[in-house]
């Protein structure tokens, strides 16, 4: 199966940071426990989403990739 991208370039970028910043508050704020390694682990799935480009979660909600502008 092919994957298009469905997230833009803006919106890779922030949720390559807002990631990062989920990574980085649970772990140094809540700490290694069950629930902090929760939150990281949503935290990278955020960047990994942002790096790759596509969503599973906006594809299943129907979204597509904006057409450019001409």
């Amino acid at each position: 199966m092919v994957y298009r991208k469905n997230v833009g370039s803006k919106e890779s970028v922030a949720r390559v940071l807002g990631g990062l910043l989920i990574v980085a508050c649970s772990l140094t704020q809540i700490g290694t426990t069950p629930l902090g390694l929760v939150l990281a682990a949503s935290g990278m799935v955020t960047v990994l989403t942002g790096l790759l480009g596509y969503c599973p979660a906006c594809a299943l909600a129907g979204r597509k990739p904006a057409e450019p502008r001409s």
